[in-house]
């Protein structure tokens, strides 16, 4: 096997997206744009999708990161518009595509349509995080769209399932439909449910790093590899244990959450890099054997299933948001009363993704009688210009169409307020806990080590605090920014020191790693009091 091709991926990938946090452009665009470019490059591989890695093996971590990032909290308090979203929606933008499609283009059958339409239908969860996150959106519209991205792949999975198997003869129903459906998503969180306790059991027990940092690769595997055994979602599997390993994450080792921090922000910053350029580089691969289609007709076709595409968000967003508040006066008494702004927001943000291709590539290319797929090619094609059309109109305007629209970001202000009483009260746990400690016998400290127990605890009081001081006027630094660089430069004279005795084998390199050790983690203390 060669796995040239696989390095040169991860590896311009990477440099891209790295490159792309110096520039104002969103790395999901950048990442695309240069995947279109690149694939038409001579030497460039063959980087064909394939849906048996996809869906299996990169959607599963990347939901896993999505959902432990979420809260469980949020995704509760806004559980009706993401149920809304994530199911009522994709079933809805599935006939809405699919009947468009049906109408445009000559001899294609409904049941295809409608297994493009299932393609199409999910916003995909990799763009809704990653514009969200560069954009700075309202909490709640954030939570709303990270809720729904996590949910609707299961939805239309499903129905694309539902759609292909009338698609290719197996002679599918409604009624068969909607009890797969059921089965898909009961068994889903039903699996979900039944792990999620025994695998956070083994995370609080397990104490060796390695196998606690396997453990956790291994986690979203397991919960989606389980779920499709029983045909049952593995979506939902990944998301219900993943969102309940965050919620409870607190009850980890302390060591074990900086490791997986670390392990999972590697992991997702390589799989979303990689699929942004996958997406570009599939190019050729989806013009190879448009045939009659060729040219403009195809285009004409592109433009159209585009425009249904975002059309039927909004037709579908606006009543769901204003309905429920009509009919239900339980509703309107707990919820503020949104404005026209937040809707179009989350109208306009439904970018697709890398799932919609994958699932786009697992169409067979024969249906049961042994004929040819109908207008596979072109199906592919429509789903390559929809993610592409979505991801840069949608995620280019996306930012200034909130800017425009004026809507209110996170209260900077107010958050750190929050938290600074949230760790007053902490500390004064802390104090009257090391108070009580300390007074018994078998916890006597000599008074210096009692001191800096006492200032350690002090300091941490008063970091939130003075992040709400004044900027220096001669460095523009705040407090925070002036402590973490005097600290990282004592440690920074540290090191070197520890180094240069290395050097005159004054101590062994054993012994320089135990020292260089204790350093990071202190910097990696400052570094986070002052966060």
């Amino acid at each position: 096997m060669d796995v040239m091709p696989l390095l040169l991926l991860v590896a311009g990938s990477a440099a891209v997206a790295a490159a792309a946090r110096r520039t104002p452009i969103p790395a999901p665009l950048l990442l695309v744009a240069v995947g279109l470019v690149v694939s038409y490059l001579p030497g460039v591989p063959d980087y064909t999708l394939d849906p048996h890695i996809v869906l299996p093996l990169i959607l599963p971590p990347l939901l896993h990161t999505a959902a432990t990032d979420s809260s469980y909290l949020d995704l509760r308090a806004q559980l009706r518009p993401v149920a809304l979203l994530s199911v009522g929606y994709v079933l809805f933008a599935t006939f809405a595509v699919g009947w468009a499609a049906y109408l445009i283009v000559p001899d294609l059958p409904l049941t295809a349509a409608l297994v493009l339409g299932a393609v199409v239908a999910p916003p995909d969860a990799v763009a809704a995080t990653a514009v969200a996150r560069r954009v700075g959106l309202p909490s709640r519209i954030t939570t709303i769209l990270q809720g729904e991205s996590l949910v609707n792949d299961a939805t239309a999975i499903t129905a694309y399932r539902v759609a292909l198997a009338a698609a290719v003869g197996e002679g599918a129903t409604w009624a068969g439909g909607i009890g797969e459906f059921l089965v898909a998503a009961i068994g889903g969180i039903g699996i979900g449910l039944v792990l999620m306790v025994p695998i956070h059991w083994l995370r609080i027990h397990v104490k060796e790093a390695l196998l606690q940092n396997t453990l956790s690769l291994l986690i979203p595997f397991v919960a989606y590899a389980v779920a499709e055994q029983v045909h049952a979602s593995g979506v939902l599997a990944v998301v219900v244990v993943a969102l309940w390993l965050g919620h409870r994450a607190w009850e980890v080792d302390f060591a074990t959450r900086l490791q997986e921090e670390a392990v999972w922000k590697m992991v997702a910053f390589v799989l979303e890099s990689a699929v942004f350029a996958l997406i570009g580089l599939q190019l050729p691969v989806v013009l190879k054997g448009l045939g009659e289609y060729e040219g403009g007709r195809a285009a004409g076709y592109a433009i159209v299933i585009f425009l249904v595409v975002v059309v039927s968000r909004f037709v579908w967003v606006y009543p769901a948001t204003f309905l429920p508040r009509i009919m239900s006066a339980r509703i309107r008494e707990r919820e503020e009363n949104p404005t026209w702004k937040g809707p179009f927001v989350i109208a306009w943000a439904g970018m697709r993704g890398v799932v919609s291709l994958a699932i786009a590539f697992s169409i067979p290319l024969t249906v049961h009688g042994g004929e040819d797929f109908p207008e596979r090619n072109l199906i592919l094609f429509l789903t390559f210009t929809t993610v592409i059309g979505t991801l840069v109109v949608q995620g280019v305007t996306l930012p200034p169409l909130i800017r425009v629209l004026k809507l209110p970001g996170r209260d900077v202000q107010a958050e750190t307020l929050a938290e600074a009483n949230a760790q007053a009260q902490a500390s004064r746990a802390a104090e009257s806990r090391l108070d009580e400690l300390l007074s018994d016998e078998r916890n006597a400290l000599p008074p210096p080590l009692a001191d800096r127990l006492r200032t350690v605890l002090e300091r941490r009081r008063n970091a939130v605090w003075e992040r709400l001081g004044q900027v220096n006027p001669v460095t523009g630094e705040t407090v925070d920014d002036t402590y973490r660089r005097l600290s990282r430069e004592m440690i920074g004279a540290e090191r070197a020191v520890f180094v240069r005795l290395r050097d005159g084998r004054y101590i062994d390199d054993e012994m320089l790693r135990t020292l260089l050790r204790r350093l990071d983690l202190e910097e990696a203390a400052a570094f986070r009091e002052a966060e």
